[in-house]
This record gives C-alpha cells, structure tokens and sequence, in this order.
C-alpha cells in the first residue's frame, strides 16, 4: 500500500469510527464494526491505532486542534477590535458546535466516565489553548483598563460562551419534540439564538 493509499484508509477508519461513536457511543463500538463498515480487516484498524481508545483519543485530539485553530485563529483578526474578534469566537464555535451537534454529548459522556482520558488529551493539547488566550487575554486587559469592559476574566467569558451554545444543542433535539417544531422552525430557532447569543455576551460586558 503505497503513502496516499494509506493516508485514504486511515481517514476513512477515523471517520467511520466517529460516526460510529457518535451513535453509539464508545462502550458500544468495536473496532470489529468499524473494520466491517470500512471494508477492512479488524488487524487493519490495529495497524493504525493499536487500540479502541488511542482511535477515540485520535479522533477527538483532531477536533480540539480543529476548534482552537478555526475560533481563536486572531492573526485573520488582527485588525478587528477586541469585541468583533469576541463576535467572531461566539459565532465560529457556535458554527462548529451546530456542524458537530452529537459531539458535546459524546465528551460529557465519556470523558466524565473514563477521566483519564481527558488527562491525556489534556498533556497532548496543553501548549494550544495557552498559546491562542495569552494575546486574547492581554487585549482584554487593556479594554478593561480602558474602561470600556467591566471586570471579567477570559474564563468566565469562554465559559459562558461554551455553555449557552452547547446547551441549545444538548436541548434542541427534545424542545423541538416537545413543542413540535417541524425542520424549518427548528434551523429558525438555530439562527435566532446565533444573534442573540452574541448579544447576550456582548451586552453583559457593558461596563
């Protein structure tokens, strides 16, 4: 099997098996089933990855580098000032959590039943997160010396960010069902709680 033939397969054990995680959940997945779905062997899917949770940690390592680089990318941002760039982090992972809507879940799940998992992912990603917030987190400073933000810290502002936008997917599925929002209503209801999540978060930092 020659490079690009491998690069093609191991992309398509690691996106059958995300799809399969995602509906399953991890518990319930076997690399027996993701060989099967990918037209491999199982021996195949080992060569890649070695083990179930190195393919799952694999997976998930890819979406975390994939998030920080795409909502926190400020060098795009560079002349923006510090309240469109937070506009553009809000609406970014916002877009990206309604592109990856049975993710959040998935992470609570497993990583709340398998911690060790997190730590580990933690050790790889660590350098990521520190790197990106250090400039977000000076800019901050100055609008909050300059007056023109009250107190806050980036914590409490990625955290309140994170948390309304994951929630509304975690309850979309059965707020929609319970107030039978067809489609249509439903992807109404996304967009609104796009614009006003924004501001929301905006409006809080009024000082």
């Amino acid at each position: 099997m020659d490079i690009k033939n491998e690069q093609s397969m191991e992309q398509a054990i690691l996106e059958t098996a995300e799809r399969i995680f995602l509906e399953k959940g991890f518990a319930l997945t076997s690399t027996t089933e993701i060989a099967r779905e990918v037209g491999c062997n199982q021996a195949l899917v080992h060569y890649y990855f070695r083990t179930k949770d190195n393919l799952f940690n694999t997976i998930f390592e890819q979406k975390f580098k994939m998030f920080f680089e795409l909502v926190f990318n400020l060098e795009k941002l560079e002349e923006l000032s510090f309240l469109d760039k937070l506009k553009h982090i809000i609406e970014s992972h916002f877009d990206m959590v309604r592109s990856n809507s049975k993710l959040p879940l998935l992470i609570i799940t497993e990583f709340s039943r398998r911690p060790e998992q997190l730590n580990i992912l933690k050790e790889k990603l660590q350098a990521i997160p520190e790197r990106l917030f250090e400039k977000l987190n000076a800019e901050l400073d100055a609008e909050i010396v300059a007056g023109r933000i009250r107190p806050i810290s980036l914590m409490d502002l990625i955290m309140t960010t994170v948390s309304l936008n994951i929630s509304l997917f975690l309850l979309m599925p059965i707020a929609g069902e319970i107030i039978s929002l067809n489609e249509i209503q439903r992807q109404f209801v996304v967009e609104h709680r796009r614009e006003e999540h924004v501001t929301l978060i905006l409006n809080s930092l009024r000082p």
